[in-house]
Order: C-alpha cells, then sequence, then structure tokens
C-alpha cells in the first residue's frame, strides 16, 4: 500500500513540474484550441517576392491543414500596422496571431523605443481578446539599432512566443532570397516551417 501511495505522490510531482516547465516556455494564453490564425505584418507576411500561394502565410496553412489569414500590407511601420489592427485582426476574433513588424521601421529611421511602444500595444491589445501571441524577431547585423534585443525585451514583458530571428538562414543566402530585402520561395517555405515549429510547440 506504501508503495502505491509513493508511485502515486511522485506521478502528481512528475505531473506539476512538467505543467510548469512548458507553461514556461509557451507565453500568454497559450491554450491554442481555436482555428482562426492571422498572420499579420507587412512585406515578409503579404509574400513580396514569392510566387502565387507561396507567401508564408499560405505555405504554412498547408503545414497546418487548416486555413490562415494573410493580413499584410507591404511597407507597413508598425504605427501603419496599429491603425489597422481592429480591422485586420481583432475584427476576425483570432485565437492565434503571428507577428512580422518592425523592418520597415528600421529601414526608414524610426526610433525604436516608438516602434516597440507600438509593438507593445498591438500584442497586448491581442492578448487581451484571449489570443495567442507569435513574433518573428529580425536581426540585421551591422544595422540593428537594438532592434533585436527589443523583440526579446517585448516577449519578456509581454509574455508573448518569440521567435529571436525569423531570417536566420534566410537572409544574406542568394538560394532564398529573391531581392535584398525579400525571401523567395524557398525562404518563405523556412519562415512558414519556423512558425509552424512555434505552433506546434504550443
Amino acid at each position: 500500500m506504501k508503495k502505491v501511495i509513493y508511485i502515486v505522490l511522485c506521478a502528481l510531482i512528475l505531473l506539476l513540474g512538467y505543467r510548469i516547465f512548458s507553461s514556461s516556455l509557451t507565453g500568454k494564453n497559450a491554450d491554442v484550441r481555436g482555428q482562426t490564425i492571422v498572420c499579420f505584418g507587412d512585406s515578409l507576411t503579404y509574400g513580396t517576392g514569392a510566387g502565387k500561394e507561396m507567401d508564408y502565410p499560405a505555405q504554412l496553412s498547408k503545414l497546418l491543414g487548416t486555413p490562415v489569414i494573410n493580413a499584410g500590407v507591404p511597407g507597413d511601420t508598425t504605427a501603419n500596422a496599429l491603425g489597422r489592427l481592429e480591422r485586420d485582426v481583432l475584427s476576425k476574433a483570432p485565437d492565434l496571431v503571428l507577428i512580422t513588424l518592425g523592418g520597415n521601421d528600421l529601414k526608414n529611421g524610426v526610433a525604436r523605443d516608438r516602434a516597440f511602444e507600438n509593438l507593445r500595444m498591438i500584442v497586448a491589445s491581442i492578448q487581451n481578446t484571449g489570443a495567442t501571441v507569435i513574433i518573428g524577431g529580425i536581426r540585421f547585423p551591422m544595422r540593428d539599432r537594438g532592434f533585436g534585443r527589443a523583440y526579446e525585451e517585448l516577449a519578456e514583458e509581454t509574455d508573448a512566443v518569440l521567435i529571436p530571428n525569423i531570417f536566420e538562414g534566410i537572409m544574406g543566402n542568394r538560394k532564398f532570397m529573391s531581392d535584398p530585402i525579400h525571401p523567395n520561395d524557398a525562404g518563405y517555405k523556412l519562415m512558414a516551417e519556423k512558425f509552424y515549429d512555434a505552433i506546434r510547440d504550443l
């Protein structure tokens, strides 16, 4: 009898430890049970440089076997995105939102603090609806201006899931780029796979 009680107690401790550990990896509102997924961002979401239905949201949809909404607008800054957040994201009542924003702010010389205050409002507004947020961070060597670290700080503050550099292994590799900034079909496939892995971990 004592042995049975001991085994049950060990099992409960292991289960509790697993739940605590796994929750620290998945982020706020990480229990993704619904089917409404929105990809929100700029040209990297829209699919500039991709063939028909080869943008990353379309390729992610194939990996998941479920529809994915592409809410990408080329050239969007975080301020532009904040202005259309209600119309293009919140009105869809999403369960999961994938964000790729900040690259145009960096390129256009927008102050880092201003850009990430906009991103903070975007993430918080989405999370307040109960949706999970996954952020695709961006790092540009030599001209990062601290954006890479700011994505990490944003994820820590909001408990969003972060892919630190969605461009890792893509940027600078001609095999995966259609121009100096945008991926080609193969590059967007890698982006889709990175988001897919993050979703699978949820």
